[in-house]
């Protein structure tokens, strides 16, 4: 038997969730140059990332193939919790992409790894029947 980097379901659902405040908490120095001063200036900004599977896969000192093999595809109770941060990253991603914060031109990107497509289907199929007596 594999020994589980995660012991429980419990286990995995906390990692999760340390996951995704790590995520919603990043710290990013940005440098602005100041006309009213004539200088540059520093400021520390809270910014979020994205929630990815991979990303927690990193964040937990696990491999991506490893993940999937041991609790997507294992237990219903740990494959309940994997469904859930699918979910949670589809979400997310959408959330930020609604909001802004993901760039519209990425937007297909990221949304495309949740099943959404770009593409729309332009075929209609109509059987109509005029009578014109």
């Amino acid at each position: 038997m594999v020994r589980r980097r995660f012991e429980s379901p419990e286990d995995l659902e906390t990692a999760w969730e340390g996951y995704k405040e790590y995520c919603n908490d990043q710290s990013v120095l940005t440098h602005d140059f100041s006309s009213k001063n004539s200088e540059f200036v520093s400021k520390e900004l809270k910014r979020s990332i994205t929630y990815t599977i991979e990303g927690f896969c990193v964040h937990a000192k696990i491999s991506r193939a490893q993940f999937y093999e041991t609790y997507a595809n294992g237990e219903q109770s740990y494959a309940d919790i994997v469904t859930r941060m699918r979910e949670e990253c589809e979400i997310d991603a959408r959330a930020k992409f609604e909001l802004g914060i993901i760039p519209t031109q990425l937007a297909g990107l990221w949304m495309s790894k949740h099943g959404y497509s770009l593409k729309t289907d332009n075929q209609i199929n109509a059987d109509i029947t005029v009578n014109l007596a």
